[in-house]
């Protein structure tokens, strides 16, 4: 697997699980009605250092990362990531590539941690995230309508870089 930086010209081979993902309203905190449109100004903004995780055989993109200040001003040097791996891909190890190249793109961008506002407490990812070093600093009761679980909580997550 190959992790490089995005171009324009990825957004059409991440689009589809993108919306795959979104749309299932399992694990982010998005519409899942988001539009082609104002999904590819969310994940490839400005100010953004986008990835993808290309399978090396077949050129595939199968997975996409973002890394982006998760504040501004004099707390602008912590960071926010967003992670989407493939669905038909999960469990090759991907996100923890992404997580991995992101963690240390991160700090060596200057960034001294990382932020997550928003995990759903049933995402699979939850348990990644804490064997990488993330503590669950907060946790909002009921924040979140997962389609099959009901109400379920959203943790903020933190590591140190």
């Amino acid at each position: 697997m190959l992790i490089r930086e995005a171009v324009a010209g990825d957004w059409p081979r991440i689009w589809p699980f993108w919306h795959r993902i979104v749309a299932a309203a399992e694990s982010y905190a998005w519409d899942p009605d988001t539009s082609e449109e104002d999904a590819r100004a969310l994940w490839m903004a400005p100010g953004k250092r986008v990835f993808v995780a290309e399978d090396e055989g077949s050129g595939a993109v199968v997975g996409s990362a973002y890394v982006t200040p998760n504040y501004g001003g004099p707390a602008a040097d912590v960071a926010n990531a967003g992670f989407m791996v493939d669905p038909d891909r999960t469990g090759q190890g991907i996100g923890r590539a992404l997580a991995e190249h992101i963690l240390r793109t991160a700090k060596a961008d200057g960034y001294r941690a990382m932020v997550f506002n928003a995990v759903v407490e049933t995402n699979p990812a939850v348990k990644l995230w804490t064997s990488l070093g993330f503590e669950v600093v907060g946790r909002v009761p009921e924040a979140f309508t997962h389609p099959t679980h009901g109400r379920v909580a959203l943790y903020v997550m933190h590591r140190t870089l």
